[in-house]
């Protein structure tokens, strides 16, 4: 039983991985003011950005460099057509996504089929084989513990520290952060960058971590759960890192369910996620008062300067 415990925990972590990495950096690009659908699209690009160079050189750290780098440069794609032009920000973030998925399949489609080097995992001596301790907190690699301080620091940023404060203001009320003298669009670039360099991340985990290949269309729409789950989360962190967590839980659910014999068909097992995905902003959609109270009021809002 304790094995079976130790093993879903396990698993839940490496299915929520990419979800909090990417929601992460999506939340405190929302908080300044920015909707950046293209989510999917930077983590293929990360995904296939961190394979090939981790494939090449044998480096993994290279790799996850590279896979952030990738999905910064999307990122700033997106703000360079929607923050600098003024282009609509949810079809500027459809496209980014159409694109980063079909550059991927394009770029991956020699490493098809090919090996990498993994994330290797951080053991501590003593610590790491404790029965039940040892496996769920000290067997990961960096980038699980990274998502962990991702998004404790992004709490603390936003509530404790004035550029927090700043950001928030601008994502608020744009004009009158900009009244003040704050610059909008430097904020809202580097919020969108900060967002695109996570998205990345959690596609360079998911091709040498969690499923070590490349294949085409991996992420498997995990970017748009991370979308959901900041609306989930009302735009919190703390809300943020449990409904990560909750949603990692039910793609595994599946195989547990299925290990126990019940007769529920495994499409539907498998289909949990998006569906409960609907289901949560179906829900969510109802209930104005809180969107009200967390939404940014300018998200999604064009901003110039001489307007």
């Amino acid at each position: 039983m304790i094995f079976l415990l130790t093993s879903f925990i396990v698993s839940v972590i490496g299915a929520a991985t990419p979800l909090l990495l990417a929601a992460t950096g999506e939340l405190l690009a929302e908080r300044a003011g920015v909707l950046n659908l293209g989510v999917e699209g930077m983590m293929l690009i990360g995904a296939i950005a961190g394979f090939a160079v981790a494939h090449v050189t044998g480096s993994t750290l290279l790799g996850v460099l590279a896979a952030a780098l990738a999905g910064v440069a999307l990122a700033l794609i997106f703000a360079f057509f929607a923050l600098g032009l003024l282009a609509n920000q949810i079809a500027t973030g459809l496209a980014l996504t159409i694109f980063g998925r079909g550059f991927s399949a394009l770029a991956g489609a020699g490493y098809v089929g090919m090996a990498a080097t993994t994330l290797p995992r951080l053991r501590v001596p003593g610590l790491s084989d404790l029965p039940f301790l040892g496996p769920v907190l000290f067997g990961h690699d960096g980038l699980v513990y990274f998502s962990f301080a991702a998004i404790i620091g992004v709490a603390w940023f936003l509530a404790r520290t004035h550029a927090g404060l700043v950001l928030r203001a601008v994502g608020d009320s744009h004009d009158a952060a900009h009244a003040m003298g704050y610059k909008v669009l430097r904020i809202r670039a580097a919020a969108t960058a900060f967002g695109g360099a996570m998205a990345g991340l959690a596609g360079a985990y998911l091709s040498l971590s969690y499923s070590p290949m490349w294949a085409e269309d991996m992420s498997a729409g995990r970017g748009w759960i991370a979308l959901a789950l900041v609306v989930f989360a009302g735009w919190r962190p703390g809300w943020l890192a449990a409904g990560a967590y909750l949603f990692g839980a039910v793609m595994f659910l599946s195989l547990y369910v299925q290990g126990f014999g019940l007769p529920i068909p495994s499409p539907f097992l498998s289909a949990l996620p998006y569906l409960g995905t609907v289901l949560l902003l179906v829900l969510i959609s109802r209930d104005r008062r809180l969107i009200r109270l967390n939404q940014p009021a300018s998200l999604g809002r064009s901003f110039h300067p001489a307007r």
